[in-house]
């Protein structure tokens, strides 16, 4: 859905109070989390989608790694989960096979079992999880918590909605299809370990709603404004020269008309490289908020990691692009 109608509809919804629920969705969080005791508390989530690529087995394991990627956001482990698969009634099994057994191996990756999952007959293919994963109360990294002064950093190059609506258009080029694929089969775990070594802020993934998107919902639950260096946006090969011809995702419409509003942009910003700024991510990295000594010394820990921006205090608009 788009992030404008899914507002809507999710404020007129009824919170039912509870103690125990840490993070639910009123700051527009990545996952649910729940307090068992004063040691444990449950990170929940779901997420699925219909193919993106044309290979069954990387279709799958891609669903899995953008199913977990909301735990590792929180900083929580995963450790069990249940699929969700809509599929033709009369649809080819060694297709299903296929991405049944794709998700399989990247949970296994994960070290997240699937203890079992539900399906219903659809004309139309969807695969995804719903994953629990295990967190401290006290070390949840949530969006609001982010801090003027911070530096931002980000842990993958953008560009998967772009490339995958080209691979549809016929126009991409193998070779940058495959790098967006690897980009989405790597899993954020190895980002959220070594960003537990430090005092982070605030902690999102990029994903449906673009850079800008999650990068708004962060400022506006934390009250400040983020400032965005789009010189510094590293993308993925191809993704530039398939704006350029057009190649944008529904989604990234749906994301532009939802959050222009709330950004302050340079003017000299082409409108090839804006409209990366919406695009909508599949398994997308982690958008870290922390200080300039820890930001600097995670960028040594973790090489793929890289500076987008920074946290400043509120202005008129909680996005502003440099």
């Amino acid at each position: 859905m788009s992030p404008k109608l899914l507002d809507r509809v999710l404020a007129a919804i009824p919170r039912v109070p509870n103690e125990n629920v840490l993070v639910g969705f009123d700051t527009a969080d990545d996952a649910g989390v729940y307090k068992l005791t004063p040691e444990l508390a449950l990170v929940q989530t779901v997420d699925f989608f219909t193919p993106i690529v044309d290979d069954p087995y990387t279709f799958g394991a891609i669903s899995a790694a953008n199913s977990l990627s909301d735990v590792y956001a929180m900083g929580g482990k995963p450790f069990s989960s249940l699929s969700m698969l809509a599929y033709p009634a009369d649809g080819d099994l060694d297709d299903l096979e296929g991405i049944l057994k794709g998700g399989a191996e990247k949970m296994r990756e994960a070290e997240c079992a699937i203890l079992g999952g539900h399906s219903i007959a659809d004309d139309e293919i969807k695969f995804g999880y719903a994953v629990t994963g295990s967190i401290h109360p006290k070390r949840i990294k949530v969006n609001s918590s982010a801090r003027s002064g911070d530096v931002l950093l980000f842990t993958k190059r953008l560009g998967t909605g772009v490339i995958t609506t080209a691979l549809k258009r016929g126009i991409a080029r193998d070779a940058d299809v495959q790098a967006a694929i690897d980009s989405m089969l790597t899993l954020n775990r190895r980002a959220c370990e070594a960003m537990l070594a430090f005092d982070v802020h605030g902690c999102t993934d990029v994903t449906g709603f673009g850079l800008i998107g999650h990068a708004r919902e962060m400022a506006a639950a934390s009250s400040v404004t983020i400032e965005i260096d789009s010189s510094q946006i590293q993308f993925l090969s191809g993704a530039l020269d398939y704006a350029r011809q057009g190649a944008m995702p529904g989604g990234l419409k749906n994301n532009r008309e939802f959050a222009s509003c709330a950004v302050e942009k340079a003017d000299e910003l082409t409108a090839e490289l804006e409209n990366l700024l919406y695009d909508p991510q599949t398994s997308g990295g982690l958008l870290i908020s922390l200080t300039e000594r820890d930001a600097a010394e995670l960028e040594q820990k973790l090489p793929e990691a890289y500076r987008v921006g920074r946290v400043v205090q509120k202005r008129d608009k909680p996005i502003r692009l440099l």
